[in-house]
């Protein structure tokens, strides 16, 4: 059952250009292979080029996966990334977080280790909180 266009393709073409550290898989909620692809820069380049025909099938994959609601994945995903505006904790205050972004502000983002821990579970979050009744 598709639950709705939860992400976008054109953020997932933007963020394969940093793919080679990623970021396209972390975005469409492939943690194990986007910290593999981190470490390996794209599986030596061969895996970041193979994903440019194979995020369609991954946008599929997430918009199945994830439903949509009150908070957009893009815009929490897109305030996580921004560097600065990211570690102050701005998509936690998004998702109505709001101890947690006041801990991620006097912390710079729990110092880095959250921002990592985000990275791996953002998709899951936003499902959480879209799933939840208002």
């Amino acid at each position: 059952m598709n639950q709705g266009n939860t992400h976008s393709l054109l953020i997932g073409y933007i963020c394969w250009i940093f793919g080679f550290f990623g970021a396209h898989r972390f975005y469409y909620g492939r943690p194990i292979t986007g910290t593999i692809w981190f470490f390996t820069l794209g599986l030596f380049f061969i895996g970041w080029i193979v994903d440019l025909f194979l995020i369609p099938s991954m946008d599929r994959a997430a918009d199945r996966r994830y439903a949509a609601g009150r908070i957009d994945y893009n815009v929490a995903w897109i305030l996580l990334v921004i560097p600065v505006v990211g570690t102050l904790g701005a998509h936690r205050l998004y998702m109505g977080k709001w101890i947690t972004a006041i801990i991620w502000f006097l912390t710079g983002g729990l110092f880095l280790v959250g921002w990592l821990y985000d990275l791996w579970t953002l998709n899951s979050q936003v499902d959480e909180v879209n799933r939840t009744p208002v």
